[in-house]
């Protein structure tokens, strides 16, 4: 996906998108997943209509990609700790059922493809073997969320 398009303009198409698109989105979890869907998995390109119209379509799905490996880059970079909480709000956001949304993500995979491309393998496995261990963690902080009684006094 070499584009030869003027740095300034990517630059700028990326501000653009940062401001106005990804600023509503407080995890990189959810940009991520939000700048994957903007990628055509037939041709590998990426559009988005508003920025298409203010730069041009070349120029916007350079910072589309620029801005979905920086997500990815911050979700790689995340603790287990730190991806289990941005998958609670993520699921929070999408008004999913938990239990749909863990099944759909334990069977579906779709992290998978929210990967940007030419993203180093073993790196993209780290990445999804991570969302893993985050999806059974946080299946398993619902599980015990579940069981404790609603009237239970903290312990003293």
């Amino acid at each position: 996906m070499a584009f030869s398009t003027n740095y300034t303009n990517v630059d700028q198409a990326a501000d653009d998108l940062r401001r106005r698109s990804l600023a509503h989105m407080a995890a990189p979890l959810e940009r991520m997943i939000y700048l994957g869907s903007t990628r055509d998995y037939n041709t590998g390109l990426y559009y988005h209509d508003g920025l298409a119209s203010r730069f041009s379509e070349m120029v916007a799905c350079q910072a589309l990609a620029n801005c979905h490996r920086e997500a990815y880059q911050q979700v790689l970079q995340s603790s287990i700790e730190d991806l289990v909480r941005q998958l609670d709000s993520y699921i929070q956001s999408t008004n999913s059922a938990p239990r749909d949304f863990i099944a759909a993500w334990k069977n579906l995979q779709p992290y998978r493809v929210a990967v940007p491309a030419e993203t180093d393998p073993l790196a993209a496995e780290f990445l999804c073997s991570n969302f893993k261990i985050a999806l059974s963690i946080w299946e398993a902080h619902q599980h015990d969320r579940s069981r404790q009684p609603l009237d239970a006094s903290p312990p003293q």
